[in-house]
């Protein structure tokens, strides 16, 4: 799952993490050893199950989709744990916790299950939580396994907070003497996590379960109980640890879904950080105290609890931030070298959104056309950034995109234009999508399966697609009367709205009057509340004056006319938001009457020079693209030889000093010089719109905002 509209989740990881460092430094306890209690071991027990519903929220997502891999998953942990392990070595040896008759089974234990290190207990237990997940899903329906998840859960409470309960009752006693063979403590991936895993996943199926305002009353009366709980516990001194409470189920839950309504982008180096501080901490800790002994301050840097976790928690954010910027800086080198890439200029995205509005009428509302990954420029993303600028409506053509769309955070209407499988309306339904009615029979099927379901009713005006006839008067007057259809609009399609000839011109307002017979016919029954849309690109640019509700927006977004030379009547200036570019792989020299490529199409007639670029077919280049360029330097280089699934072949004879690793650019401007792509759709013989939405899914979308 993308996690572009997870603005609160990024921020609390980082809060989280310090949340851990307070934990384990105790800021309070020099001031007030109640206090401290409250916030290290009661109120700070939020910070891991918060990092657990985080794993199971975005896990579950990619599993629902059918694309998660518990073998990536692990491997990549196991790295992660692997480099933790090692940090900590030399503290290992210095403990002595290598030495001892059972050093052996010592490790092996503290490896799979305790962690080498007091903090380190989060990877096995993430690991085998997620395994533990995964199998109940596989196994189980997901209230069962919820349920199964909770049982563990309670014995895992009963091991931990309330042990000193379980420990006065002899069979209780008996089993956890059994237990803790195994394991040191129950705070572990068989009994702590799966239960946070599948809380999370419960917010991956509904996202907003509850309104802020009852979130918030939910949090403060479930963190009142939770410190209640704790205390209590504490003044018993019924814990063996005290990282598991009955209070911090709900208190989760309600803080979760506080942090889901906190919308906006995303933090991807807050995540970076917050992982970092989690695991250096312990480290800074050491330092710190070490520095103090040292110096003899440990009165001033130690004893004093509040100044001794700031210093800790400012060296672990500092450095954490310093290898945070080494990563990316590294990262930021090997993407240099990558072999091909789309730009996407979201700024563009927002001039080409501002100009259009313009020539909207007033009232009526832009409905942005993201099917087929956004024309190539990214659903996810650019539904984001719209989102962000006001709409509020956006279309695409299949249910699995709309779900795409809705599991990343995307609001308001969602309007699936294409047919669905009648079988698939639960989902439809699940994820708050609508459902284009194609004809009346259609219409029946999906009323006949009992649920509600929302549905825009589409026209037929003369396309001969999609849609009830608009001749069929009867039948879309019957369609209104189906009582689970919950009927909120109603659209058409112009199908020569890009054509400015005579008869073109008037086959499209013979559409649009065909149109407004049935809305005027429906409004005469009473039907007067629905939401209207006819124009897409196109019908906006050349028909203006049409208002509607909506104007379906899509090629015109993103700054592309379907053919390059098309004139419209509105004169909107549009940017292009997509450059494609890539690398220079080798360069060689031919001579004469040397040929290249496959088929040997190409014919050196006098000694050339000549480089492989990392772009092809399999890229969305077309084959078939005649006469093609690529801009080098800001020169215009011609494209020579056929065009490879993986490779094309330019002519760099007359530009000097091409290295291997310079930037080509396919589409996109290089100075003065500039490759649109409806030039080479035109030279392709396709349009615009094929070219740029069947660009490959290899190619990585690296997303501007320029100033």
């Amino acid at each position: 799952m993308k996690d572009r509209a997870y603005k609160g989740i990024d921020y609390f990881r980082f809060i989280a993490a310090i949340l851990v460092i307070a934990i384990h430094t105790f800021p309070l306890l020099s001031v007030n050893t109640e206090a401290d209690l409250i916030l290290t071991r009661v109120i700070g027990r939020v910070a891991v199950p918060f990092f657990f519903m985080t794993t199971g929220f975005f896990i579950f997502a990619s599993y629902d989709e059918g694309s998660f891999s518990y073998k990536s998953f692990l491997l990549k942990i196991v790295k992660l744990y692997g480099v933790s392990i090692l940090l900590y070595l030399p503290l290992n040896f210095y403990a002595g916790h290598f030495s001892g008759k059972y050093a052996g089974a010592f490790i092996l234990k503290n490896i799979f299950f305790n962690g080498t290190f007091y903090h380190l207990w989060y990877f096995p237990a993430i690991i085998i939580g997620v395994g533990v997940f995964l199998l109940l899903l596989k196994y189980c329906k997901m209230h069962t396994a919820i349920i199964i998840a909770l049982l563990l859960y309670l014995i895992g409470v009963f091991g931990d907070s309330y042990y000193g309960i379980a420990n006065e009752i002899p069979f209780l006693r008996n089993f956890y003497d059994i237990l803790f063979f195994f394991f040191d403590y129950t705070r572990n991936g068989l009994f702590f996590s799966p239960i946070y895993l599948f809380l999370g996943a419960l917010f991956s199926k509904i996202p907003q379960r509850h309104s802020f305002k009852t979130s918030m009353v939910g949090l403060l009366l479930s963190l009142s109980i939770l410190m209640v709980e704790g205390l209590l516990i504490h003044h018993f001194s019924a814990p063996k640890h005290d990282s598991m409470y009955i209070a911090l189920l709900p208190s989760m839950y309600f803080l979760f879904q506080m942090l889901l309504l906190w919308k906006g982008s995303s933090h991807k180096s807050l995540r970076t950080i917050a992982m970092l501080v989690y695991i250096i901490h312990p480290w800074c800790i050491v330092l710190i105290r070490g520095f103090a002994r040292l110096t003899k301050t440990e009165a001033f840097f130690i004893d004093n609890s509040i100044l001794h976790f700031t210093l800790v928690t400012l060296l672990s954010v500092f450095t954490s931030m310093i290898f945070n910027f080494i990563w990316n800086k590294e990262r930021k080198n090997l993407d240099q070298k990558g072999r091909a890439w789309l730009e996407i200029d979201l700024s563009n995205l927002k001039h080409n959104f501002l100009q259009l509005k313009d020539v909207l009428p007033k009232g009526c509302q832009v409905m942005a056309v993201v099917k087929a990954n956004a024309y190539g420029h990214g659903d996810i993303q650019i539904a984001y950034e719209l989102q962000t600028m006001g709409v509020n409506a956006f279309a695409v053509a299949s249910l699995e995109e709309g779900i795409r769309l809705r599991k990343n955070g995307i609001k308001g209407c969602i309007l699936i234009l294409g047919y669905i499988y009648p079988e698939e309306i639960n989902r439809v339904i699940k994820y708050d999508l609508t459902q284009t009615v194609i004809d009346y029979h259609y219409a029946t099927v999906l009323n006949q399966y009992g649920k509600k379901i929302k549905v825009h009713i589409k026209i037929d005006t003369g396309m001969n697609r999609l849609g009830e006839n608009f001749h069929h008067i009867d039948e879309i007057t019957k369609i209104f009367q189906l009582p689970n259809l919950v009927i909120e609009g109603m659209y058409t399609h112009l199908c020569v709205a890009d054509s400015q000839i005579r008869k073109d011109v008037a086959f499209t307002i013979q559409q649009v009057e065909n149109f407004y017979k049935v809305v005027d016919y429906l409004k005469g029954l009473g039907y007067s509340s629905l939401k209207l849309h006819i124009q897409s690109s196109y019908g906006v640019l050349n028909y203006p004056e049409i208002s509607c509700n909506y104007a379906r927006l899509g090629i015109a977004l993103y700054g592309l006319l379907s053919n390059e030379m098309d004139e419209t009547k509105a004169k909107a200036k549009l940017r292009p938001v997509l450059s494609i570019k890539a690398r220079i792989s080798i360069i060689k020299t031919l001579k004469a009457s040397e040929t290249i490529g496959y088929g040997r199409q190409f014919v050196a007639n006098t000694p050339m020079k000549i480089a492989t670029v990392t772009l092809g077919y399999a890229d969305g280049i077309p084959r078939n693209l005649i006469r093609g360029h690529v801009l080098l330097r800001g020169v215009k280089v011609p494209i020579i030889g056929r065009i490879c699934m993986d490779q094309l072949t330019i002519d760099v004879t007359n530009i000097p000093n091409v290295e291997q690793g310079d930037i080509v650019t396919m589409i996109g401007q290089e100075g003065k010089e500039k490759i649109t792509a409806g030039e080479v759709a035109g030279q392709a013989g396709t349009i615009t719109n094929e070219l740029v939405s069947r660009l490959g899914s290899r190619l990585e979308k690296v997303y501007l905002k320029k100033l």
